[in-house]
Formats: C-alpha cells, structure tokens, sequence
C-alpha cells in the first residue's frame, strides 16, 4: 500500500538540561549519544532485510521549537507525497513546511490531539 507507515525514525523529547539527561541515559539505560545529535539505532526490516533502516533518540533543549510539544515521534514512510495526499483528504492537519535534503524529505502533520508529528521518506537505497 502506498503512503503508508514503515517504521519509527526517530523518538525526540526535550529537557531542561540535556546534557545532563544524557548522561543519565547512558549510565542506566546505556544509550549513549552521539555529541548532542543523540543516538543512532539501526535496524532491518521483516519486510525489506536488504534495506537498512535506523531511528534516532535525541533529546533537545527545553526551549527549542523544533517540536509543539515535550515529545515527537518520527514515522518513516513509503510514498511521502501520497501520504499527504491522502491525510489531506480525510481533514488531517498537515503542516505545509517540507523539507528536502540529503537525509530524505520531510513533513509534518498534527493528530487529533494537537502533537506534532513527523514524516520521513528516507532517500532511495543505493545498490
């Protein structure tokens, strides 16, 4: 089915000392972040175990505006462009910011709460 949902890309939250929270994570849980961009898990697919996926955990300033609320979830999909489609049409709250760049494309939308959530539509495997 096109436009739809493939995994989680990445879980983001904010805190009033991230550096600190960091540490935190890292000592208990021993997920240990990259410098402040978080960390990196990678992993394969069920469906597709020759295409390499990863989610990032990051955690971000309180103050930032990255995100409406304390947390934002990433969702990787297939098809990004009929996804939207398709959330516009049923009345979902789509964002009109996109974003191209080396990492894939991105868009945001709202759910029926409000949160912000985004999408991600990774670049193409190179063979």
């Amino acid at each position: 089915m096109p436009g739809r949902i493939v995994g989680i890309g990445g879980v983001f939250f904010k805190s009033a000392d991230p550096t600190a929270l960091r540490g935190w994570y890292e000592k208990h849980l021993a997920i240990k972040s990259e410098g402040e961009g978080g960390a990196m898990f990678h992993w394969k697919s069920a469906t597709e175990p020759a295409h390499d996926h990863m989610t990032v955990w990051s955690i971000f300033p309180a103050a930032s505006n990255y995100m409406s609320g304390p947390v934002m979830i990433n969702y990787i999909v297939e098809d990004l462009d009929d996804l939207l489609a398709r959330l516009s049409d049923e009345g979902v709250q789509v964002d009109p910011k996109r974003e191209d760049c080396e990492y894939g494309r991105f868009a945001w939308i709202y759910d029926g709460d409000g949160n912000k959530i985004e999408l991600w539509e990774p670049p193409a495997p190179t063979q």
